[in-house]
């Protein structure tokens, strides 16, 4: 299909999902493969901007179809709302906002396929036929189905749920009546009352012939769902069919220490793999027959993904490819890998690879149209910041780009895969560039952080705002480099950023040896009363352990490399803030400081939001609003539509706060 326009956002927040919009894990997987490997099930998802909601279906596709060409999806269910991923944070039950993740569970005779729903406000369990005549729910719980898994004999479904929420549920209802206790369970900027705490998940059988419900037990539901202990890590511990045992373990007692593999033979023997492509991040690993398959994230600050196969009986494992094309989910299938691969210009889409050789066979596309959209060149600008941390920004240029200077807008913190917004997806990469702008996707450095235990680590992150200055240099120069290329205008330079990105781009206004002509950020919340406040006393007594000062405790020294305001004075960026209404108050201090101070700064908020914002209607609200403003402020247009008067008439008024001669010391 050949090229023939630019892209618009809506193409963007269109796009057909399968699995999570970001690669928040490379372990993780969607995919669902048949017991005999011949089949591939997945949910399927889109965003509907007219209706402001998403169209869902399950998916069932031939891993072999036999005629050289993908196979044609078959839609065996459709329906159900989308799926936020729910999170403990500190304890505290809440989403953010992201789509969770489905993964589809085959029975054992293939016939039928298991997987979660959301239907009217609660995540469910369903079974569908695997030939599409049929689906139904198997259990309606009162509280959210998290798990799912086949019994071995077909006959019954084992999901996991937490009973305990629902038992909280009712008993601050009854609390309400006498008013809540404020106390650790508040989180102000979710919502004026107590959060639900992080309960412990229970296994339950269902059997499909009568609905009879039957308790597994902890010691069962650990057996059953390895990961039963919502917030912990899994170990990676896989077995083969000959009985090796392979597993991870750390090299060092760093809390991040890197990880080796070391397999346990069936004589009771232990075999470490030496070889140094044994060691590192290695985020994934199973067995295809007597070969162990592992996914290793190697090169310049981890940016090439390498699959890598090892028999414990050879000295040294060989690699299968590798490449800077971002794996994900990956499993095996009757004797290959299947994978979920994209880069900086192509969409998801599922292959398989040849353990042998290498090749890959693309299985199912599910963006086939976006053939039809002409995007920019990336080039990769790799740098080692001034304390050795290696990170890159992906240099994105219009379609058509014949050189000179170009404003630069800066998208962040994560540039891995096709570069869709950054994190949270809220920036849209390739629209800024079909506007004439040049992009640098940033991928930030790992943290600045050691020690045994996670105090340690946050504490040395924190101390002289050391990690800030990191990421900070590191930023720095890579936008050297984008300007030492001849592209970017260092004059002209506009930065985004959503959670550690918006704290990123504060840090700049204030740190950056350049210049930022234009901020649009998700929140400002990095400031002394805020951080004590509003994100409740879980989160202050959190960041005290840090090195963070107390509210009582005025430090104007530690503040000063990072509080907008506190420098309010100093700042004349024009800043565009939109929060999610659970998010906002966070951005309130700064938003008043800069106010106060005459600063051009404008704020929207979003009803029914959360970290990550899921609504398709303010996704779309969003990307025209962020492209307006940098075509305003580095490129000096204005949209034509009479309906973004009002919007420009703001502007100007704004213009006229950025454009006052600075007053002395200021």
């Amino acid at each position: 299909m050949a090229a023939s326009r630019l892209v618009t956002p809506d193409d963007i927040i269109r796009l057909r999902d399968v699995g999570h919009r970001d690669v928040i894990s490379t372990r993780q997987t969607p995919l669902g493969v048949s017991p005999d490997g011949k089949r591939l099930a997945f949910v399927i998802s889109r965003a509907q901007i007219a209706t402001n909601d998403y169209c869902r279906a399950l998916v069932v596709v031939d891993l072999a179809p036999g005629t050289g060409s993908p196979a044609e999806p078959r839609v065996v269910d459709r329906g159900g709302e989308l799926i936020k991923v729910p999170t403990a944070v500190r304890g505290l039950v809440q989403t953010a906002g992201a789509p969770d993740m489905v993964t589809p569970v085959w029975s054992p005779d293939g016939r039928s396929i298991a997987y979660r729903k959301r239907i009217d406000g609660r995540t469910e369990a369903w079974v569908a036929a695997a030939d599409g005549s049929g689906a139904r729910a198997v259990a309606r719980l009162d509280g959210d189905v998290i798990d799912l898994a086949w019994d071995p004999d077909g006959a019954r479904l084992l999901l996991t749920w937490q009973p305990g929420l629902v038992a909280q549920r009712a008993a601050i209802a009854r609390e309400a009546l006498s008013g809540y206790l404020y106390d650790d369970r508040f989180q102000p900027t979710d919502r004026p009352e107590p959060l639900l705490q992080a309960s412990p998940l229970v296994g339950l059988s269902v059997d499909l012939a009568s609905g009879r419900r039957q308790d597994l037990g902890a010691d069962e539901t650990a057996k059953r769902f390895p990961n039963y202990r919502p917030g912990l890590p899994v170990p990676l511990d896989v077995r083969s069919q000959g009985g090796i045992r392979a597993r991870l373990t750390p090299v060092s007692d760093d809390l991040r220490s890197e990880m080796r593999i070391v397999a346990a033979m069936p004589d009771g023997s232990a075999r470490a793999c030496l070889a140094r492509t044994c060691s590192g991040s290695i985020p994934l690993m199973f067995w295809i027959g007597e070969t162990l398959v592992f996914l290793r994230q190697e090169g310049w600050a981890k940016g090439t993904y390498a699959l890598y196969g090892w028999r414990p009986d050879r000295d040294a494992p060989q690699k299968i490819v590798a490449g800077e094309d971002l794996l994900s989910g990956c499993l095996p299938a009757a004797g290959r890998i299947v994978c979920m691969t994209e880069n900086a210009t192509t969409t998801r889409r599922i292959v398989t690879i040849d353990v042998a050789d290498g090749l890959q066979k693309t299985v199912f596309d599910p963006n086939p149209e976006f053939g039809a959209i002409r995007l920019g060149t990336v080039k990769r600008l790799a740098v080692r910041n001034a304390v050795g941390r290696e990170a890159w920004g992906d240099l994105v240029l219009p379609p058509g780009y014949r050189g000179g200077r170009l404003p630069l807008v800066i998208v962040q913190y994560r540039s891995r895969g096709f570069l869709r917004g950054g994190v949270g997806a809220e920036y849209p990469i390739h629209a800024f560039a079909a506007r004439g702008m040049a992009v640098l996707s940033f991928e930030r450095p790992d943290p600045l952080a050691s020690g045994k235990t996670e105090a340690e680590q946050l504490g040395s992150a924190t101390r002289d705002w050391g990690d800030r200055r990191s990421v900070n240099d590191a930023l720095d120069r890579v936008i050297d480099e984008a300007v030492r290329l001849g592209v970017a205008d260092p004059s002209r330079i506009g930065m985004t950023g959503l959670s550690d990105g918006a704290t990123t781009t504060a840090f700049s206004l204030l740190n950056s040896r350049y210049r930022i002509a234009a901020a649009a950020v998700s929140s400002l919340a990095m400031e002394p009363q805020t951080v004590m406040t509003v994100g409740g006393t879980r989160w202050a007594d959190s960041l005290k352990a840090q090195g963070y000062p107390p509210m009582t405790k005025d430090d104007p020294t530690f503040w000063a490399p990072m509080s907008l305001t506190r420098n309010a004075s100093r700042i004349d960026t024009p800043i565009l803030v939109q929060p999610a209404d659970h998010e906002y108050t966070l951005s309130l201090e700064a938003w008043t400081a800069l106010r106060e101070a005459d600063k051009p700064v404008e704020m929207f908020v979003f009803p029914d939001e959360y970290h990550n914002k899921w609504q398709p209607a303010h996704l779309t609200a969003v990307y025209e609003r962020s492209l307006d403003w940098m075509d305003y402020w580095l490129l000096g247009k204005r949209d034509a539509d009479p309906a973004k008067a009002p919007q420009y008439a703001r502007w100007d008024a704004l213009k006229v706060l950025a454009d006052r001669p600075k007053s002395a010391g200021s």
